[in-house]
């Protein structure tokens, strides 16, 4: 395989259980100890697992349930996301002092380009090093990091040698390291999308490497050339610094199985003032209110609606939300377990046309785009 050259550094950085880490960092009876954040009732998911408890099996987004029959001495802490939103802003500023071209993945990773950096030296393996002793120096947690031409490789580089950890893929290197790369550990393969590749044969960058790109699309649609691509190592997407947010939303498990129109709607009013909030404090309105709803045998549907006029206010989006649950399709039959609420369609307050207060005779509004 035949890499074309690429002037391209990247970096990836990624922090070591961060949530987890940062709760440690702070409560010295949780040092050395298995810790999961997240809720522990019986309709809890881990949001993130300290490496002492991921020894015994305990990951993201398992049922708290099973984490707590995994690893008997688990310790579940509540997030506090204050907290987190805090110190990654102070990793960010690290970053920023090193390139403008930072790319936010999540509170807890983001690549850089630093093709030039601002300060420092011209190497970005040195630099990896450097913005990682800071991290420890300023914030008293660790990350790992993944240095290559693109940003594929970066990303995978930052995960082998977790935690605290660094790798570099050289485009000298990179072929034999895709070669040998399990498709499991392809960034954007799922658990689903790795059996299935397993099912036809495909287990490792060279078994992927060896089918056309025309297999590829045909099996996994457009997601196929992108794994296609991969494989060669053929990845140019820039680190963009302003990555537009598409979407703000929130969405509750509830401990019991919720029935009866009224409530639901008293659920939904507490969900619209997380997602208000949210809105206010990235300084989004939007047009389209989209409500998810699981019921208790995990059946799953949405129901949407695009207004004429943008909306933030918590009032607004109950009100819409609870149209859709009311009149967006067949009412609710079945015990629900789940219900979120999105807005998307965002918009800046203050771009030209958004003023900063908005208001609408919503239910009048919803009513006629739900019975268009």
């Amino acid at each position: 395989m035949d890499i074309a050259p690429s002037f391209r550094k990247i970096i990836h950085i990624d922090m070591d259980a961060f949530f987890a880490s940062v709760e440690q960092r702070d409560s010295e009876e949780l040092r050395g100890r298995p810790v999961a954040v997240g809720g522990s009732s019986r309709r809890g998911v881990v949001a993130a697992a300290s490496y002492e408890a991921r020894a015994y099996g305990v990951h993201s987004a398992m049922p708290s349930v099973t984490a707590a029959r995994r690893c008997p001495g688990l310790v579940f802490v509540r997030p506090r996301f204050d907290v987190y939103r805090e110190e990654s802003q102070r990793i960010r500023r690290i970053f920023r002092e090193y390139t403008p071209l930072v790319e936010p993945l999540s509170l807890d990773e983001a690549y850089l380009d630093v093709t030039h950096p601002l300060t420092g030296p011209p190497s970005a393996t040195i630099l990896a090093r450097i913005i990682r002793r800071r991290i420890v120096d300023e914030t008293g947690l660790t990350a790992s990091a993944g240095v290559s031409f693109n940003k594929f490789l970066a990303k995978t580089g930052s995960g082998w040698q977790k935690p605290d950890g660094q790798t570099l893929i050289t485009p000298a290197d990179a072929a034999t390291f895709i070669a040998a790369l399990p498709v499991a550990k392809f960034h954007g393969v799922g658990p689903v999308t790795a059996a299935r590749m397993e099912s036809m044969g495909i287990r490792t960058g060279a078994d992927l490497r060896d089918r056309s790109e025309d297999d590829m699309v045909m099996v996994f649609g457009k997601a196929g050339r992108y794994y296609w691509r991969m494989a060669h190592g053929q990845d140019d997407r820039p680190v963009r610094p302003h990555r537009e947010r598409k979407s703000v939303g929130a969405e509750r498990t509830f401990p019991d199985d919720l029935e009866g129109m009224d409530t639901l709607r008293d659920r939904l009013a507490d969900i619209a003032e997380v997602v208000a909030r949210r809105l206010a404090d990235a300084a989004f309105v939007g047009h389209t209110v989209t409500l998810k709803i699981r019921y208790h045998d995990f059946e799953q549907s949405t129901r949407q609606t695009t207004t004429d006029r943008c909306i933030s206010e918590p009032a607004d989006l109950y009100e819409t939300a609870a149209l859709l649950l009311e009149h967006g399709g067949p009412p609710p039959e079945k015990p629900i377990r789940l219900l979120g609420i999105t807005l998307s369609g965002l918009r800046r307050v203050g771009e030209e046309g958004v003023p900063s207060q908005l208001t609408m005779d919503f239910r009048h509004a919803c009513r006629s785009v739900l019975n268009k």
